[in-house]
């Protein structure tokens, strides 16, 4: 996403969308006086005041150091998962950078971020019991979202850094009223948040298991 003075979307109130939880991976981008790019970590935020991000290290505080200054104007993105899939962006001015007691950057909270739609099929919250297999791996969960394209899953796990790599596995749903249906996906992320793990599941050569499944929830992929 690139944010222009040409014309944008309808701008999102802050409230709506700005609701990340400290530790959430942020994109920064810096254009002047050259392009640069880092990935920082959220450490919080004070709404309506400053957003505050931990400073990079090693091989990329090198390269943003000369940039990355007070005054300067930044492009922040993240991606909002579940049920949203949207990609967020705003613009925001280094406000302060901190030294003590840890290097953190403070930035203006925004005042309007855009937002663009990451998926092509809108998906239906349910609550479904369902699980997931990785080769001999069988993990127990909840599908909370689902559409004809993927679904959502989530699991209870036993510590805060149990995560599912990117891999083909399969989804077997158990639908009220019918078998329980077995697709083939492939995991695109997953993240942990206090040991509840989301995974967002895309859907991989499964026409007919899926469509199965959308008849079983009464879901109409014609108006999805």
């Amino acid at each position: 996403m690139i944010i222009t003075e040409q014309a944008k979307p309808a701008p999102a109130k802050p409230h709506s969308y700005f609701e990340l939880l400290p530790g959430k991976p942020i994109d920064l981008q810096i254009n002047q006086p050259t392009l640069v790019r880092a990935k920082l970590k959220l450490l919080g935020y004070e709404t309506g005041k400053f957003v505050m991000l931990k400073y990079p290290e090693g091989r990329v505080d090198k390269a943003i150091s000369d940039v990355l200054i007070e005054g300067a104007i930044v492009i922040v993105r993240y991606i909002l998962e579940g049920d949203k899939g949207e990609c967020c962006a705003f613009r925001a001015v280094v406000k302060h950078i901190s030294e003590a007691p840890g290097k953190y950057i403070y930035l203006t909270y925004p005042v309007h971020i855009e937002n663009r739609q990451l998926r092509l099929h809108q998906r239906v919250s349910v609550h479904i019991p369902a699980q997931i297999t990785v080769g001999t791996t069988k993990i127990q969960g909840i599908v909370n979202d689902v559409s004809e394209n993927g679904c959502g899953f989530v699991f209870k796990a036993k510590n805060d850094q149990a995560n599912v790599k990117k891999c083909h596995l399969t989804v077997t749903i158990s639908s009220p009223g019918g078998e329980p249906v077995d697709i083939p996906a492939e995991v695109c992320n997953s993240r942990n948040e206090r040991k509840k793990v989301s995974v967002g599941i895309k859907f991989t050569d499964a026409t007919e298991q899926v469509e199965a499944l959308m008849e079983q929830l009464f879901i109409h992929t014609d108006i999805m």
